[in-house]
């Protein structure tokens, strides 16, 4: 056990979306108190336990005072004696009740350092000790060290926000070194345990957390900056940790505002709206307590690339590919006969038909529905008498431009545009260029042609 103690303070809520004014909710508070060995430890002129012990009952007979509060005390490494100690050694000793205050000091004062210090794991069981999410649920853990049944206490406060919780965390160490403070920095903001404020800062914090609830809202803004754009996934990444944390599907409210959103305000936050093109904020550090606004330049048009439904029915077989103008990265493929969103600019498209369409410097407005209308195709059938070699031109300009290669089977049935087209093919039992047959035909829309190859 290396030589610190420390003080985590997880103040979490549970997710909520009630758009009209918040209704104060009571607050649960329960303490997680370290009862390992490495207690014993000397700490300037007491010992660690008899420091965490006064440490303790100052902070319960402060916050005792506020008659809304209610409490209860979790404990670990208090019954199995290290070593070998036991990673599973966490239990709920003093559920949330009415009056319990003299029953849990008993409980600390009685506490004798016996085990292992299983952070992860306590935390992660803390979840438990609440009954519900009707309340504003508040941990304090008092530890004297760090981890040492190979859990990550990150990685419970993960577990936690994924279950619809969301951390508050504040450290307070003594003798830490830089690379031990370290250990703790995806866990909350660091204090100093001899900083004689320390204590003042964090009652106060507290009870700020009962009144005020860390909020955002991102708005999607329109060519106009109003937050008009909506319905599209979004993704906030937490820039320290280098992962995502949320996706939410952006929401206009009952009174068609942004949806406000309770998230966590640790992480410096990236938020990604995936339009098309994908579009992002600046880097966002939320305000503890106040409501913050992300703006993420979002207008967007509408596209819809449309074919009537023919003869043949080949809508579902044909895609698009969408690009930015003069830029040959795909940001898109899109079928026939949808309309998708995307950014306003100017955009190429690319029709996977026979032959391919390419459609550029389509312009999309604000708002605005753009319809690019094509043909219905023909139907091409093929038939030879044995496999051979040969492909598809269409004929432009008095040009020919390949189209497709013709497969080995004798007979093959294609999907063109209508046009003017030139067909070639050779036997394969042929090996003389002088062999190769030559087919002109017309593909019309909904028309199907055949053409025959012999030797």
């Amino acid at each position: 056990m290396k030589y610190l103690f420390t003080i985590i303070l997880f103040l979490f809520y549970f997710l909520g979306f009630n758009q009209k004014k918040p209704v104060l909710k009571p607050t649960r508070i329960l303490f997680v108190f370290d009862a390992s060995k490495s207690m014993i430890a000397k700490h300037d002129n007491t010992t660690r336990m008899d420091g965490a012990k006064n440490l303790f009952f100052k902070f319960i007979d402060s916050l005792s005072k506020d008659k809304t509060l209610q409490f209860a005390l979790r404990m670990y490494g208090h019954t199995v004696k290290y070593p070998p100690g036991d990673c599973k050694d966490s239990k709920l000793i003093v559920p949330f009740g009415i009056n319990n205050i003299a029953l849990i000091k008993q409980k600390v004062q009685a506490a004798t350092p016996t085990g292992i210090t299983p952070i992860e794991h306590s935390l992660t069981e803390s979840a438990n000790d609440f009954k519900d999410n009707k309340t504003n649920n508040i941990v304090i853990l008092i530890t004297d060290g760090i981890e040492e049944c190979g859990g990550d206490p990150c990685n419970a406060r993960q577990k936690l926000m994924e279950k619809g919780i969301i951390f508050k965390p504040f450290i307070i160490g003594i003798g830490l070194t830089p690379e031990q403070i370290k250990t703790f920095e995806c866990v909350g903001t660091f204090y100093d345990y001899d900083n004689q404020t320390t204590f003042n800062d964090i009652s106060t914090i507290i009870q700020q957390q009962k009144l005020n609830k860390t909020s955002a809202q991102v708005n999607l803004l329109d060519t106009k900056s109003n937050p008009t754009e909506t319905n599209v996934n979004m993704t906030f990444y937490d820039i320290g940790r280098k992962e995502y944390k949320y996706n939410y599907i952006h929401t206009l409210n009952y009174k068609n505002n942004p949806d406000t959103l309770y998230i966590d305000d640790y992480p410096t936050y990236k938020v990604i709206a995936h339009t098309i093109p994908q579009t992002e904020s600046q880097e966002i550090k939320l305000s503890q307590g106040k409501h913050t606004i992300i703006p993420i330049d979002a207008p967007q048009g509408y596209l819809i690339i449309d074919r009537p439904n023919g003869v043949y029915n080949f809508n579902e077989k044909v895609k698009c590919v969408v690009r930015k103008t003069k830029d040959m990265n795909t940001i898109n493929v899109q079928l026939l006969n949808n309309t998708e969103k995307y950014i306003t600019g100017k955009y190429d498209v690319e029709i996977l038909t026979l032959p391919r369409i390419h459609i550029n410097n389509i312009d999309i407005e604000q708002s605005k529905t753009k319809t690019l209308e094509i043909p219905n195709a023909g139907v091409l059938q093929v038939k030879c008498l044995e496999a051979g070699d040969g492909c598809i031109m269409v004929k432009r300009n008095d040009k020919l431009e390949w189209v497709c290669n013709l497969s080995t089977q004798t007979l093959q049935t294609y999907y063109l545009q209508p046009g003017n087209y030139v067909s070639t093919w050779r036997a394969k039992t042929l090996k003389g260029s002088i062999y190769t047959i030559e087919k002109k035909f017309t593909i019309t829309s909904d028309s199907q042609t055949t053409i025959e190859f012999y030797r």
